[in-house]
C-alpha cells in the first residue's frame, strides 16, 4: 500500500510539476538591459511569435519590370454564407488589397478614391454589361487611357474542419485522495484537480477569382482563380488558479492577402 501511495504521489507532483513549467513564463514581458530592451520572454514572447505569422509579407512580382496597362478595380463579391467572414471583409476591403499589389506589380492602378461620383457610374455601367455608357464614360480625362477593369470575387469561404482535445486533473485528483487519504490525500486532491487543459484547432478554405474585363465593351477577356487553406489554433494550461493561454496561426486577414497576390502574380505573368 505504501508503494501505490508513494507511486501516486509521484505521478501526480510530476504532472504538475510539468504543467507549471509550461505556465513558468506567463508573466514574463521583457525588460531593458544595459545595451537596450531585453527579448520578450513568457506570455509576450508568445505574443510576439504569434504576430510574426499575420504581418504582411511583400511579393516581388516576375514582370514588375515592365510596366503594366491602366487599370480601375471595382469592388467584387463575397459569395460566402459565412457569417465569420461577411463580418470582418466586404468587396471594399478587397479591392483595397488588390489596388495595392497591383501597383506593387507595376500597373497602372487609377485608385477609386480619385474618381469621385463617377466611381458609382463606372459599377453601374459594368455591373450589367453597358458598353454605351461605358465608352461615355472613358471619353475624356485620366479614364482615357483605362484598358480594363479588374473585379476579386470570393468564391469559397468556410471553415471545413475543427477538432479539440483536453485534460481535467480532477479524476486523477480524486484516485490520489483514496489511496493517499488524510491531509496528504486532500492536499493532492486539490492540486491535481485544479490542473486543466484544452487544445483546439480549426481549418479554413478561402478561394478566390478575379475577373478582366475590356473597359470599352464591358466584355470579361480574361479570369483566374486560386484557394488557399490556413489552421488557426489555440491552447489554455490552468493549475492552481493560474492559467495560461496561446492562440496563434495565419490569420483571415493573411489570408485574404496571400490569394490576392497569388492572383495578382497570374495577372502579371499572362495579361501585361
Amino acid at each position: 500500500m505504501k508503494f501505490v501511495r508513494k507511486t501516486c504521489l509521484g505521478t501526480v507532483v510530476a504532472l504538475i510539476s510539468v504543467v507549471l513549467k509550461g505556465c513558468g513564463g506567463m508573466g514574463g514581458m521583457g525588460g531593458t538591459t544595459a545595451s537596450g530592451p531585453a527579448p520578450a520572454t513568457g506570455a509576450s514572447a508568445r505574443a510576439n511569435q504569434a504576430a510574426d505569422k499575420a504581418l504582411y509579407q511583400s511579393v516581388t512580382y516576375a514582370n514588375v519590370a515592365t510596366k503594366g496597362p491602366a487599370i480601375i478595380i471595382l469592388p467584387g463579391e463575397v459569395k460566402s454564407n459565412n457569417a465569420t467572414f461577411t463580418q470582418r471583409y466586404g468587396a471594399n476591403n478587397i479591392a483595397d488589397y488588390a489596388e495595392l499589389e497591383l501597383s506593387q506589380a507595376n500597373f497602372q492602378v487609377l485608385e477609386r478614391a480619385n474618381l469621385g461620383s463617377v466611381m458609382r457610374e463606372i459599377e453601374l455601367a459594368y455591373n450589367v454589361g453597358d458598353p454605351a455608357k461605358a465608352q461615355d464614360l472613358f471619353k475624356k480625362g485620366e479614364l482615357q487611357s483605362t484598358r480594363w477593369i479588374v473585379k476579386f470575387d470570393v468564391l469559397k469561404a468556410e471553415k471545413v474542419a475543427e477538432a479539440g482535445s483536453g485534460f481535467s486533473g480532477g479524476t486523477l485528483g480524486g484516485i490520489a485522495s483514496t489511496l493517499l487519504g488524510g491531509t496528504a490525500g486532500s492536499v493532492m486532491h486539490q492540486g491535481a484537480g485544479s490542473v486543466k487543459t484544452a487544445e483546439a484547432a480549426g481549418v479554413w478554405i478561402v478561394g478566390m477569382r478575379y475577373k478582366i474585363i475590356d473597359a470599352r465593351t464591358t466584355q470579361q477577356v480574361a479570369q483566374g482563380y486560386a484557394e488557399d487553406k490556413m489552421e488557426v489554433g489555440s491552447t489554455g494550461v490552468a493549475v492552481f488558479g493560474v492559467s495560461s493561454r496561446q492562440a496563434g496561426g495565419t490569420t483571415l486577414d493573411s489570408l485574404v492577402v496571400k490569394l490576392v497576390q497569388k492572383n495578382v502574380a497570374d495577372i502579371d505573368q499572362k495579361y501585361k
